[in-house]
């Protein structure tokens, strides 16, 4: 009766933005997301409270290399 959509991998153009985790120096709080490498702006996709969070972003972007941490 209830049906759970399918995991599909999402794709992003890695030569545009590039993966990072952006953390608060006060609070420790970790957003990951992509970050454009011209303008540098942020954008935001979900909150990264432990390492089960860090690898569902990295499985739903297919993202296989370091991320890197902006603060």
């Amino acid at each position: 009766m209830f049906f759970r959509k399918k995991k599909e991998t999402q794709h992003y153009d890695a030569t545009v933005v590039e993966p990072v985790i952006r953390a608060s120096i006060c609070t420790g709080e970790q957003v990951a997301g992509f970050r454009d490498r011209k303008t540098g702006h942020f954008t935001e996709v979900m909150l990264i409270r432990n390492s089960n969070d860090l690898e569902s972003f990295r499985k739903k972007y297919g993202i296989e290399t370091e991320i890197r941490k902006i603060y």
